[in-house]
C-alpha cells in the first residue's frame, strides 16, 4: 500500500469547527459528567486500507473514527463527515484517499485568518501532506456557527470567507483549488444564522461549491449534527466533489 499511497494519493483538507471535526455519537457520561464518544461506527464510516489520515505529528496512518481526536483536543470528538466522504470517493478514484484533519470546535472565521494559529497550522499540514507524493484535490469547509452571535460578525462573513479562499490558494500555490463549503444548519442566533447561510450560499468564486446542511437532523443541543446526519453530509460532499471536480482533475 505504501507505494500506491506515495504515487496516487488524492488529498483533502478538512477544516472548520465542531461539525467538521465531528460530534456524532458524543454523549454525556452520567458517571463523571463528561462527554465521550459512544464508539458506534456506521458502515459508511468503516476504515479501509485505501483511506489514510495525517496525524497531529504529521505522519500518514490508517484513518478511522475519530479522525480529529488529536487535532480538536479540547472537546470529545465523534463521527464527522470525513470518513463517509472518503469511503464514497475512494470507490471512484484510483489509489489512496488522504485526509488532512484541521478543524477545531468553537472557532470563528476570524481565527482562520492568515497569520492566525489555526490558519497557519492548516497550511503547514497541507504542505506536509504532499511531501511524499500525492496532490491536494480539495478543501472541505464546515464553519460559521460561531459567527452567528452578532450582526457585525454575520455581515463580515462573506468577505472573510472570500479572503480565506484567496489566501489558502495563494499560500498552497493552487490557484484553482476546489473548495466545497457547507452552509450551516444551526447557530447561536437564528436571525444571524440566516445571514451567515445567505453569505455562504452566495459566494460566487471559481471552483467553489456549496452543500446545504439545512434539513439534516441535529442532536438535542440543536447545534451538532447526529451521526446519521454526518454520514449523509459526507455523502453529499462526495457527490459534490465527484460531480464538479473529479472529472476535470
Amino acid at each position: 500500500m505504501e507505494e500506491v499511497a506515495q504515487s496516487t494519493k488524492t488529498i483533502f483538507v478538512l477544516a472548520g469547527q465542531s461539525n467538521m471535526s465531528g460530534r456524532g455519537g458524543v454523549i454525556k457520561d452520567s458517571h463523571n459528567n463528561q462527554k465521550l464518544w459512544d464508539r458506534a461506527v456506521p458502515l459508511e464510516c468503516q476504515p479501509h486500507p485505501n483511506i489514510l489520515r495525517l496525524s497531529a505529528k504529521l505522519k500518514w496512518e490508517p484513518a478511522s473514527e475519530q479522525i480529529h481526536a488529536d487535532i480538536d483536543t479540547k472537546k470529545a470528538c465523534g463521527v464527522g463527515p470525513g470518513m463517509s466522504f472518503a469511503n464514497a470517493v475512494r470507490e471512484r478514484i484510483t489509489g489512496v484517499v488522504g485526509l488532512v484533519p484541521c478543524a477545531v470546535g468553537g472557532t470563528a472565521i476570524k481565527e482562520w485568518a492568515r497569520g492566525e494559529e489555526l490558519y497557519e497550522n492548516m497550511v503547514k499540514r497541507a504542505k506536509e501532506s504532499v511531501k511524499d507524493g500525492g496532490e491536494i484535490k480539495g478543501l472541505l469547509w464546515f464553519q460559521g456557527e460561531s459567527d452567528t452571535s452578532t450582526q457585525i460578525e454575520a455581515d463580515a462573513y462573506q468577505g472573510n470567507m472570500k479572503k480565506l479562499i484567496e489566501n489558502v490558494r495563494e499560500d498552497l500555490g493552487l490557484p484553482s483549488l476546489p473548495i466545497i463549503q457547507v452552509a450551516i444548519a444551526s447557530g447561536l442566533d437564528d436571525n444571524y444564522m440566516e445571514k451567515v447561510r445567505e453569505a455562504q450560499l452566495n459566494i460566487n468564486l471559481p471552483n467553489v461549491v456549496c452543500v446545504d446542511a439545512k434539513g439534516l437532523d441535529l442532536k438535542e443541543d440543536h447545534l451538532h449534527l447526529t451521526t446519521e446526519s454526518q454520514v449523509k453530509l459526507g455523502n453529499m460532499l462526495a457527490d459534490a466533489y465527484l460531480k464538479h471536480f473529479a472529472a476535470s482533475q
